[in-house]
């Protein structure tokens, strides 16, 4: 315990050295060390008593912390003995072999040399053992072996408590603890402890050292002191009071020549030292002095500053009529404000530069910001109302535009610049008096503003309108309502590009602001020169488009055919930003099927629009041909190859069919079947009779001109009044949106569309399409209808020739039901030609099929492949003229190709069509 005891001692004796040192750094004059300080102290200062007293408030603190810490010491002393006691006392008090030793019969042999061991391992000065009586039984003295302990009677009773105790064998800080057994019953009493000459003898070797640290704390206090002195010594450089007067003197004229105002105050507000600057900027009296800065009447604001305790840097505030930049700073010790030093700057004339040049630099800002604003579309109305609203209400309170006819409608300007139209009108109130957007404006007087700005080529500035007669002259009474609607100033300015005129700009100002400078009219020269490049431009691009459109338009279908199987509507809605490539088609085919086409080709543009004719015409001949819908793609798709290239060869400008995508689809109103193939092209949706919308899957090959892969057929079984609804990626695709969003639009839309295709296609282009759309959308509904089962007949014909005739009264009976008894003969005789071709070339199985609809359908069907061709047989051929004879009796006739054989089909026209001569065309066929 002396040991910790002396560890605590030597660490809290830095403290009071810090705390010395730290009061020892106050101001005051050095020691009396050597000739200057004695000669410091010699003179009875402030500073030299400073000084003293600082010294001895040292060294009282120095001694006080001294004396602290040897009863601190002491104190930590015994309470570290006490409980090293204590616990040597408890561990052999409580050791297993203690008690048992107490009872044996000779406890001493056994106890005494365990206590010395922990004892000395304890590092106590003593371990005692005591039996049940007091008496001694183990102790370091063993001379004391069997005497009687004092003072144990209380741990013989059970209770274990330390003391300071006094009397023999020595004073000592001990622990007196009963020793029980396992029944709790005190068998004997273990006392340890340490004695107080150890405890003192520690004490004594500290006390030296904390007398030397107290020592060091006070020549360091000294010293700190002194050097105090010498710094402040050093920083008067030893001036007397005629050298610290004239150098007064010296600041004082220096204070009052600046050309700065220097004005300080005290804490109360009053004014202390005012130089003749500030007395100047702030027009002060006379009597200033001491005076209140409230009474100077120097504005809320500059008298905010000078009495406010926070500083200030630069602060621009009003005084009469002069712009002043403060600075203030607080002065006090420690922070307390016992006053304010500020000084003024006359920044008047430097703030009107600052204002003009912050004028020119919104100016500029104005511009930048209207360059970015006007032009953003290519379109020229809208290019004119982006200049209308730019200039409102930054530059004017309204502005009108008005532009050449010719300008708005794409084509040259004419030298007809007296007569425009009024295309934008942007006001920051309401109810003006003005034209509105629409109205022709005439420019008939050649008094007027507008007409001299035309004359002129330049801007005419009118500042003041009340004052002005020439601007009256065209309309007096718009004039004046004009005048009383608050209008009083005006800036025309003619809008040219390239040299030429495409309208006029004039920029009003009515109530509340000011008149137009010639400033103004530099900037509204500029806006309007940026301006009409952009209308120009739009102008240039709405020409070209409104070509490609019209080229567009003339390539797609002028009208949709007539016919029975389909009712059909279409639209079709350019891009915005330029003419796509979107194309659809309504193609007839024989027996009442019908080819409907989407397309989309790779582009925007005129050249976009002529590859679409193209590829068009190239789906319209190749459909003639009756190709079934992959193979009719695989054609096409060799076509685009060849073409593109053709094209890499040669210097051929137009855009590239490759990447274009096509779907092609037959419908057959016979028994609603639907084959449809595509090529890189989006799948059309379906939607049934009872409302539900589903995008059926179906083979997908790349796009036309890639090749390496082979199209499929898909086929689908429409019920009447299902609408087949085929559309371009315009229709679903929006930039900054994914297209499952635009399908999961198009899907919603169709599902609470009406059910007739032309309300579908007005809901899908109102519902999907976005207001300003960047690609163009072709869309084609097709609501499906069958044929009626009673005008169809259909016959399996044996491969036989006596068959024909049989077949051929089955058909006259059935025209007969039909009412067609006129068409018997012709029609007799079509099938009997086709039917006797069909068993003598062809192959089985025959068929025989009638379709009535607005024509007469005939088809005659074989396994065979072999197509039959016209010609014009010899006099001495007894065959060949069969199909002479059905080309002069049917309106059309072809041959398709199936997945097994061919049909040899004859179209005739019903109603008050003449049939050719008969004996006529005999005699024909005879020569």
């Amino acid at each position: 315990m002396s040991g910790r005891s002396r560890r605590r001692r030597a660490r809290a004796a830095p403290p009071p050295g810090r705390r010395s040192t730290g009061r020892g750094r106050r101001p005051g004059p050095p020691p009396s060390h050597g000739r200057r300080l004695a000669r410091s102290l010699s003179v009875p200062t402030l500073a030299a008593q400073v000084f003293l007293l600082q010294a001895l408030i040292v060294l009282i603190l120095v001694a006080v912390g001294a004396a602290a810490l040897v009863l601190q010491g002491r104190h930590d002393a015994e309470n570290g003995a006490r409980d090293r006691s204590l616990a040597a006392a408890e561990s052999f008090a409580h050791a297993p072999g203690t008690a048992l030793a107490l009872r044996s019969a000779d406890p001493t042999a056994v106890l005494q040399p365990a206590a010395a061991r922990a004892g000395e391992a304890a590092g106590v000065d003593f371990i005692t053992v005591l039996d049940a009586h007091g008496n001694r039984v183990a102790d370091p003295d063993q001379g004391l072996i069997g005497t009687k302990a004092q003072g144990v009677g209380r741990a013989v009773a059970g209770e274990t408590f330390t003391e300071t105790f006094h009397g023999r064998p020595t004073d000592a800080v001990r622990a007196v603890v009963p020793v029980t057994d396992a029944s709790r019953r005190v068998v004997g009493v273990v006392s340890a402890g340490i004695q107080y000459d150890n405890l003192t003898h520690v004490l004594n070797r500290q006390l030296p050292m904390l007398l030397g640290a107290a020592a060091g704390a006070l020549l360091l206090a000294t010293a700190g002191t002194a050097l105090v002195s010498r710094r402040l010594l050093r920083q008067t450089h030893g001036l007397g009071p005629a050298e610290m007067t004239r150098m007064y003197e010296h600041h004082d004229a220096v204070l009052h020549a600046v050309r700065e105002g220097v004005l300080i105050t005290g804490g109360d507000g009053r004014v202390l030292l005012a130089n003749d600057e500030a007395r100047r900027l702030l027009d002060l009296p006379e009597d200033a002095g001491r005076r209140r800065v409230t009474e100077f009447g120097l504005g809320p604001r500059a008298t905010r500053l000078l009495l406010s305790a926070e500083p200030a840097t630069d602060e621009v505030v009003r005084v009469g009529d002069r712009l002043l930049a403060v600075n203030t700073r607080p002065i006090g010790a420690d922070g307390g404000a016992q006053g304010m030093v500020a000084t003024f700057r006359d920044t008047t004339e430097l703030s009107a530069l600052t204002g003009q040049a912050e004028v020119a630099r919104g100016r500029l800002s104005f511009l930048y910001e209207a360059g970015t604003r006007i032009g953003t579309t290519l379109d020229v109305r809208r290019t004119a109302e982006e200049l209308a609203e730019v200039a409102v209400p930054r530059m004017a309170d309204i502005v009108t535009v008005e532009l050449l006819d010719s300008v708005l409608r794409g084509e040259e300007p004419t030298g007809a610049v007296y007569r425009m139209r009024r295309t934008a009108l942007r006001e920051s109130g309401s109810g003006h008096p003005l034209q509105p957007v629409g109205d022709l404006i005439r420019f008939v007087v050649a008094d007027t503003p507008m007409v001299a700005a035309l004359r002129r080529g330049k801007a005419v500035l009118v500042p003041d309108l009340h004052t002005a007669r020439d601007w009256r002259a065209q309309d007096p009474e718009g004039a004046r309502e004009a005048l009383e609607y608050g209008i009083h100033s005006l800036v025309s300015v003619p809008l040219r590009a390239r040299g030429v005129v495409l309208g006029m700009v004039n920029f009003w100002r009515g109530t509340g602001s000011s008149r137009f400078e010639e400033e103004d009219v530099a900037v509204a020269e500029e806006l309007v020169a940026r301006a009409a490049v952009a209308i120009d431009n739009a102008r240039r691009y709405s020409r070209e488009h409104e070509l490609a459109v019209t080229l567009q338009r003339s390539l797609l279908p002028r009208g949709l055919p007539e016919q029975d199987a389909l009712e059909i509507a279409s639209r079709y809605l350019p891009a915005r930003s330029g003419v796509g490539g979107d194309w659809f088609d309504v193609i007839p085919l024989p027996g009442f099927r019908v080819a409907l086409v989407v397309g989309d080709i790779v582009g925007h543009g005129l050249q976009a629009a002529v590859t679409m004719g193209r590829l068009r015409t190239a789906v319209l001949n190749f459909s003639s041909l009756d190709l079934a819908p992959d193979e009719l793609l695989g054609h096409l798709d060799d076509m685009v190859t060849r073409l593109d290239g053709q094209a890499t060869h040669t210097d051929d400008d137009l855009a590239p069919l490759t990447g274009a995508t096509c779907l092609y689809a037959v419908y057959d109103p016979v028994d609603g079947h639907c084959a449809l193939s595509r090529a890189g092209h989006l799948a059309p949706a379906v939607v049934d009779p009872d409302g539900t919308v589903t995008f059926p899957e179906l083979p997908l090959a790349p796009p036309l001109g890639v090749g390496g892969h082979p199209f499929e057929t898909g086929e689908l079984v429409l019920p009447e009044g299902s609408r087949l609804v085929l559309f371009t990626d315009g229709l679903v695709e929006n930039r900054g949106e994914d297209i499952d969003a635009g399908m999961d639009r198009l899907r919603a839309t169709l599902a609470a569309a009406g059910p007739t295709p032309e309300e579908t296609c007005r809901a899908l282009m109102e519902m999907t399409l976005p207001e300003h759309p960047s690609d163009d959308a072709a869309l084609l509904v097709a609501r499906t209808r069958l044929l009626d089962a009673a005008r169809v007949a259909t016959w399996d014909v044996p491969f036989d020739v006596t068959a024909v005739s049989r077949t051929r009264s089955e058909a006259g009976r059935t025209l007969a039901a039909w009412g067609l008894e006129e068409k018997a003969f012709s029609t007799e005789l079509i099938l009997s030609e086709l039917l006797t071709n069909a068993v003598r070339y062809g192959a089985p199985p025959v068929r025989v099929r009638l379709l009535l609809g607005r024509t007469l359908v005939c088809e005659v069907s074989d396994g065979s492949n072999t197509s039959p061709r016209l010609r014009r047989a010899a006099s001495t051929d007894e065959g060949g003229r069969g199909l002479f004879l059905v080309s002069q009796f049917a309106q059309s006739w072809g041959t398709r190709y199936a997945a097994r054989g061919k049909v040899i089909w004859a179209e005739q026209a019903l109603g008050g069509t003449a049939e050719p001569d008969v004996l006529a065309l005999f005699d024909e066929v005879a020569l």
